[in-house]
């Protein structure tokens, strides 16, 4: 697999990381449990999708938002990075050529809403894909302190310690007690 920074050009068109990220995407591919606090359009997604890249697995990515979700899985394969997500907004085709995908190793991000977490079957389907590397974007949903508050952030701890895998945490917006918050639910309260 090729550096960071010659994938940072040739995958994402960059020449240079903006302030923050270089630190973000070492501690990531270091396998670091990481919480990254950046501002919005300070390039969060940038710090996991790099990782997936030079990491082994797939990086699964938790995000409650569906339009993001394909929009960034859309980017992806444009750039040749093989990317899918299972969403309520798939067509059972879109579906199941995600599970396909991942049956035969195709694909090294996953995309996933935090609701399909209460399935009894993703965690044995991640753990058959190989996943390496869990990404939570808005992590601040985790919170009841957090203006987006969705329970089913709650079930994303039991996910990271049942794969056994890092798990690098993003949101713009986190106060002291929404941070501390988002430690002891993600991170066991150990901090990253």
């Amino acid at each position: 697999m090729a550096a960071p920074r010659d994938l940072l050009h040739s995958v994402f068109g960059f020449d240079d990381f903006r302030p923050g990220q270089g630190e973000v995407v070492d501690a990531v591919l270091a396998g670091r449990n990481t919480l990254a606090i950046m501002p919005t359009g300070g390039g969060k997604s940038l710090c996991f999708q790099l990782p997936a890249l030079c990491r082994e697995g797939v990086t699964v990515v938790i995000s409650p938002l569906i339009a993001l979700m394909r929009d960034q899985v859309r980017a992806l394969r444009e750039a040749g990075v093989p990317a899918g997500a299972l969403t309520s907004g798939n067509t059972e085709e879109e579906t199941d050529a995600v599970f396909h995908a991942l049956s035969v190793g195709e694909l090294k991000l996953l995309y996933m809403a935090p609701e399909r977490l209460g399935s009894g079957g993703t965690i044995p389907l991640l753990r058959r894909a190989g996943v390496g590397l869990i990404a939570v974007d808005e992590a601040h949903c985790v919170s009841q302190w957090g203006h987006d508050f969705r329970p089913d952030y709650l079930r994303i701890g039991e996910l990271r310690r049942s794969l056994g895998v890092p798990l690098a945490a993003f949101t713009a917006t986190a106060d002291a007690e929404t941070r501390e918050e988002i430690v002891a639910r993600l991170f066991d309260g150990e901090a990253p």
